[in-house]
């Protein structure tokens, strides 16, 4: 059956102390709405609705930036979840099937806990994802009457003997989408909140004389982000995840708390990674790499036998091939660097390209912005940059070449070609003593003074 999903990412989430919408805060690198977003992909819905409020306009932006083909509708008044689910009801017009509503703040449901909850609607009319906490605390609690579900009852709402119930509403809901905003359109907001709960639909269901089902997930999947200590909360639990996901794919992490992963890092298996490694978006690291201790990689592909750090720098766009050595110090961004090139201490470079079995010295620089654009450095296979090269782009160094250390080079060199850019160097005899007798001098003289 077709499944749309409607997003509630309206709260302003004061806990959290920013001026930034709180579902913009990232966990692994992407934003809360992200990880919804991507577990409520798996179910390949016909329609993604999010619906927006405090800092609608960043948060739209992100996610057409995620998925350009989102909907993003506000919700200008926070009057509680049926209101905030109700404002997606124009969105959805025309859509037929299941709805599935999900909360941007809540980043760890997996894909397949969802597809149970969409199986589970063969038997339901109304579904709801339930947990079992080690803690309760003030979570709404599921009433059941043998295996149906009877009703939902906040916390604030709860009896004393409801409040004894350890079977806790997590807030997502699977319904038919016509029969959901039927339901939406009796809630009240005769609560001790005064606001209208989209918990409130399972009662108005049962009283149709329809049923209403649960499924239970691990109560970590239900995890929220509602402060700055949760949002630190939920980056550990991601880590600690996604370390011992990393481990059982054959990954050697040496000390694998000291190692930060983001929320795509792929790497393949046989790779060690040493400690003190922060992965940013976009990394792929093929089988049998070398991540030594500091490096930070971002952006960047790494083939297999490779060789990074320790405190290296890729940036987005870096390239390396297989074979290739990237040393200490060493930053790289935008650049294609071939099988076997060596780059091994205290250099920089930006949009070039370097040949298989190149060897860059330490200290060299591809100088690639003139302050306005940005110029590739073309460096050939085999060319040997000597120590200290400032290489001004746009430049071409062939094949087999070499240059000076120290030098600076502003011309294309031939393949095969040696090229120096420096001043000739000149010897004063006796000058250096006469320099430091002057200067001490100097010194003391100031000291009497």
């Amino acid at each position: 059956m077709p499944t749309a999903l409607i997003i509630l990412a309206a709260g302003q989430g004061t806990r959290m102390q920013s001026d930034r919408p709180k579902v913009l805060h990232e966990v692994a690198g992407a934003p809360l709405i992200a990880h919804a977003m991507a577990a409520g992909a798996a179910l390949d819905p016909v329609r993604t609705v999010i619906v927006a409020g405090h800092g609608a306009d960043a948060v739209r932006a992100a996610v057409l930036d995620l998925d350009p083909d989102a909907a993003v509708v506000e919700q200008t008044e926070q009057l509680g979840t049926a209101h905030a689910a109700a404002q997606a009801r124009a969105a959805l017009d025309g859509v037929t099937g299941d709805v599935i509503v999900l909360y941007g703040d809540t980043p760890f449901i997996r894909p397949e806990t969802l597809a149970a909850m969409a199986e589970a609607r063969a038997h339901h009319a109304v579904v709801v994802l339930g947990f079992e906490p080690a803690d309760p605390g003030r979570y709404g609690r599921l009433v059941l009457a043998g295996d149906e579900l009877e009703r939902i009852v906040e916390y604030k709402d709860a009896t004393e003997a409801e409040r004894q119930i350890g079977l806790c509403n997590s807030g997502v809901i699977a319904c038919d989408g016509t029969l959901l905003f039927d339901l939406i359109a009796e809630v009240g907001n005769d609560n001790a909140a005064g606001e209208y709960y989209l918990t409130d639909i399972v009662g108005l269901a049962r009283a149709r004389g329809l049923s209403a089902g649960v499924v239970i997930c691990d109560a970590a999947e239900t995890m929220g982000v509602n402060s700055r200590a949760d949002l630190a909360a939920a980056e550990s639990a991601f880590q600690t995840s996604a370390r011992a996901q990393a481990l059982d794919n054959g990954i050697t992490l040496i000390a694998p708390e000291t190692v930060f992963l983001a929320f795509d890092t792929v790497i393949g298996r046989d790779t060690v990674i040493e400690p003190n490694v922060v992965f940013g978006p976009g990394v792929t690291v093929e089988s049998g790499a070398l991540i030594r201790a500091f490096s930070h990689l971002e952006g960047c592909h790494v083939s297999r036998g490779a060789v990074v750090g320790p405190f290296a720098r890729l940036r987005p766009g870096a390239e390396l091939s297989e074979d290739v050595r990237v040393g200490n110090f060493v930053e790289i961004k935008n650049a294609l660097v071939a099988e076997g090139a060596k780059i091994n201490h205290l250099s920089y470079i930006g949009d070039a390209t370097v040949g298989a079995q190149a060897n860059i010295g330490a200290g060299t620089i591809t100088c690639n912005y003139d302050g306005v654009f940005k110029h590739r450095t073309e460096i050939g296979a085999q060319a040997f940059i000597g120590s200290d090269t400032m290489l001004v782009a746009p430049v071409r160094v062939g094949a087999g070449a070499m240059t000076g250390s120290g030098s600076v080079i502003t011309g294309d060199v031939p393949a095969g070609a040696l090229a120096i850019g420096r001043a000739r160097q000149q010897n004063k005899p006796g000058l250096a003593t006469k320099l430091f007798e002057r200067l001490r001098a100097e010194k003391a003289r100031r000291k009497r003074d």
